[in-house]
C-alpha cells in the first residue's frame, strides 16, 4: 500500500463483512489486521476480489511464540523487529525449528541459558 487511497480501499473492502468487529491498516508494513469471528480465507478472497491487489496471510509471529526463533527458516531479515516466520504452520520449515520436547531436552543440556546445565572442561 503506497497511499491513503489504497489504505482506504483495502479497509472498506472488509469492514462490512459479517463477524468483523475491528479493522486496522498498517501502511508501512502493508499489513491489514482484521479482528472478529471471520474465516481468514474469506477475508483474503474479499480483499483480492474487491481491490484487485495481491493478498496473503501474515507470515510472521512474535519471536517468543516459536520454540527456536533463530533456527534456519524461522529467522527472516525481512521480518519486522520482534517477529519471525511462523514455522509451526509451515511444512517446509526446518526440523530444528519444530523440535520435539525430547530434542529440546538434549539440546538445552549444555546451554548457557539453563542454570542446571552440564559443563564439560
Amino acid at each position: 500500500m503506497d497511499c491513503e487511497g489504497c489504505e482506504r480501499i483495502v479497509k472498506k473492502s472488509v469492514q462490512g463483512m459479517k463477524g468483523v468487529t475491528q479493522v486496522e491498516v498498517d501502511r508501512k508494513l502493508s499489513k491489514l489486521t482484521v479482528i472478529g469471528y471471520v474465516d481468514p480465507n474469506k477475508v483474503l478472497h474479499r480483499v483480492r476480489h474487491r481491490t484487485g491487489k495481491k493478498a496473503d496471510l501474515w507470515p510472521y509471529v512474535p519471536y517468543d511464540v516459536v520454540p527456536h526463533p533463530y533456527a534456519p527458516e524461522a529467522y527472516d531479515k525481512k521480518a519486522p523487529p520482534g517477529y519471525v516466520r511462523n514455522v509451526l504452520e509451515d511444512p517446509e520449515a526446518s526440523a530444528i525449528a519444530r523440535a520435539s520436547s525430547t530434542e529440546v531436552k538434549y539440546t538445552t543440556a549444555f546451554s548457557d541459558d539453563n542454570p542446571n546445565a552440564c559443563v564439560v572442561m
